[in-house]
């Protein structure tokens, strides 16, 4: 039987004998049609993705030269006018077309999202998680699409050893997990689902003492990453503890059926709040706490916070300041929502600018607000967002509104209107003075490909020096007047 893996180094197998799959670009097309999960790719698709610096002038025949020589590898015994069965054409480009069971990326994400008793449960994730054999895609990982298949994928992972341990807790195993429940927490300190297991484990095993230890280590990394106190269920777990009131093995949860249920009642909305300023935060804080149906998940102080509070908690909704420090709001927002099933994004700012509006709406968020809209503006926004709606503030014209539909931004400085959505990134965090290697880890690239990127900004601007760039950006708009920037070396 023809199989694929990629949990691991990425092959295609007959009958348990390596295919030659050629070299790394054309591996990649094969690639890319898995991580697309059965569905057609374009060839405008594979062809932008598989050259991001931009094609060579004869990339569509390449592309199908690779396409060619992939299916004689795939199919050796098809004869040369017969249809192909497993790379085949679904114009306006290709698909892989195999059995779930083909793919172990595939049958790992089916088995994860399984349901059944503790003890189908604990079988379906021990099966799921001996499919991996390595980083997923990791010899494709300088590839934007790659890179956010394999983040994907092991967030699917840690879900599927979480969702074992809550089974085995269950099964009464707490003893032989702890061990690999202290090293997960360890490893990541801000999953509430780590630090729960953990604890629960603990308790389980007579240990009180350590079952409380393990919750004051996660509450002493959670204030000092994310300023924040233990979640509400973990400050619940702790009292439940000190009360001696966890005699009882839990019934089994999946950890979508406890983010789902942590703010007490399906109905309630959550909201995670990303803003620099404290002022904001704390009005905000106050509008959730008097409103019924919505509760404050999280909050976040700047881009990155955001993005990694949103993995934590998990929450229905983000408001997100467009202007923050260390990654931009619109930077988070596309991060945020190229994640798998993302929350929905309502977008903050000061000044309701053109610009502003369009770079919003084109990076997919459900809302534009004003930061100076009423109370009920904001509530009314959120709703919408949650129940797939979008919202954008009264104050902002329906010119605006009406020009952005089917066209580009019209209040786009020429000079920067050939610029995709990276370069445009990258450019704001060269005019605020950070590295490549910075940038790098800001926008969790590669530093090679940082550099080529701000090397593509050169020449699509015509400019000579990172000191020009800089001021591109202010001239142009893309950065807030007045905020400091230095220069350093390429």
């Amino acid at each position: 039987m023809l199989t694929f893996t990629a949990l691991g180094p990425f092959q295609a197998w007959a009958g348990g004998a390596p295919l030659d799959l050629g070299g790394q670009r054309q591996r990649a097309v094969l690639a890319r049609l898995l991580v697309a999960g059965g569905r057609a790719v374009p060839v405008n698709t594979l062809i932008d993705e598989l050259w991001p610096g931009g094609p060579p002038a004869q990339a569509l025949s390449t592309i199908q030269g690779y396409v060619s020589r992939l299916r004689r590898a795939l199919e050796p015994d098809r004869a040369p006018r017969e249809e192909a069965g497993v790379l085949v054409s679904a114009p306006p480009g290709y698909a892989l077309r195999a059995a779930t069971e083909q793919v172990d990326a595939w049958h790992f994400e089916s088995l994860v999202k399984s349901d059944g008793a503790p003890a189908q449960v604990w079988a379906a994730m021990d099966t799921a998680l001996g499919l991996w054999r390595g980083p997923a895609l990791a010899e494709f990982s300088e590839l934007s699409w790659a890179a956010t298949e394999a983040g994907r994928l092991e967030e699917l992972r840690l879900i599927a050893v979480e969702r074992r341990a809550d089974a085995g807790l269950t099964l009464g195993r707490a003893t032989s997990l702890v061990a690999d429940l202290e090293a997960h927490a360890s490893a990541y300190p801000l999953r509430e689902e780590a630090w729960r297991l953990l604890a629960v484990a603990l308790y389980r095993m007579g240990r009180q003492g350590d079952a409380l230890a393990a919750l004051r280590r996660a509450r002493a990394v959670w204030r000092d990453e994310l300023g924040l106190d233990l979640s509400a269920s973990l400050q619940r777990l702790e009292g439940d503890m000190l009360a001696q009131r966890l005699e009882e093995p839990p019934a089994a949860e999946t950890p979508a059926a406890s983010s789902a249920g942590s703010a007490g009642s399906a109905d309630v909305l959550r909201v995670l709040v990303a803003d620099d300023q404290a002022l904001v935060r704390a009005g905000l804080r106050a509008m959730f706490a008097a409103e019924p149906g919505v509760t404050l998940a999280a909050e976040a102080s700047n881009g990155e916070e955001a993005i990694a509070a949103v993995g934590e908690s998990r929450p229905d909704v983000v408001l997100l300041d467009i202007q923050m420090p260390r990654l931009d709001g619109l930077a988070a927002a596309r991060r945020i929502l190229a994640g798998e099933r993302p929350p929905k994004v309502v977008m903050m700012t000061t000044f309701g600018s053109d610009e502003n509006l369009y770079a919003a709406l084109r990076a997919g968020v459900s809302g534009f607000l004003l930061k100076t809209a009423a109370p009920e503006q904001f509530l009314a926004a959120i709703r919408a967002a949650a129940a797939g709606d979008a919202l954008i503030d009264p104050a902002l014209t329906t010119r605006l509104i009406s020009a952005f539909a089917g066209r580009s931004d019209p209040a786009s400085p020429p000079a920067l209107a050939g610029l995709s959505d990276a370069l445009l990134d990258v450019l704001k965090l060269v005019a605020r003075g950070l590295t490549n290697r910075q940038i790098a880890q800001t926008l969790a690239l590669p530093e090679e490909e940082v550099s080529l990127l701000v090397k593509s900004l050169l020449e699509h601007l015509a400019l000579f020096d990172r000191a020009q760039l800089v001021m591109a950006a202010y001239e142009c708009g893309l950065v807030t007047p007045g905020e400091k920037a230095h220069f350093s070396s390429l």
